[in-house]
């Protein structure tokens, strides 16, 4: 009886950590999409801009991801950061985030766009932890030259 009882609690721990292993990976799938982006100042050091970001959950947890800070790059020269607030991610749902956004560079790139990478790390808390997610996501085109709002 006592060695059924092992089996079962090492297969219990199994299965936990076959889920939490999915969760995981699906988490680290979560998708971004920039659905605004304003245009708040601009002078002699760079432009500030409001943006508002949505993303999508596809891992059964509800996270609760802390304040975001990330990075811009174009053509893989630091131009700006920014920072989004605090939210709430459903499970199998999406929510929309606000934030923040300042370049410190004027880019000089004639017509091209140039490719541009926001990448960063967003802590979500799970249940009695948390876990780092890291995130880069490429913007189309369209978004590119609107996001670094081109000369």
């Amino acid at each position: 009886m006592r060695s059924s009882k092992k089996a079962g609690i090492i297969f219990l721990f199994i299965i936990a950590g076959m889920f939490g292993y999915s969760q995981y990976a699906f988490a680290s799938q979560i998708g971004v999409i920039i659905t605004e982006n304003t245009l708040v100042s601009e002078d002699e050091r760079g432009t500030t801009h409001n943006l508002q970001l949505k993303f999508d959950n596809p891992s059964l947890l509800m996270l609760t991801a802390g304040e975001t800070e990330f990075v811009v790059y174009a053509d893989d020269k630091r131009i700006g950061d920014g920072t989004l607030q605090s939210f709430v991610l459903p499970s199998l749902g999406d929510a929309l985030v606000d934030g923040t956004f300042q370049t410190y560079t004027k880019l000089k790139t004639g017509n091209d766009v140039p490719v541009v990478k926001i990448s960063g790390v967003t802590t979500y808390d799970v249940l009695f932890t948390s876990i780092d997610i890291p995130f880069v996501f490429y913007p189309s085109e369209d978004q590119a030259r609107e996001f670094i709002h081109q000369n």
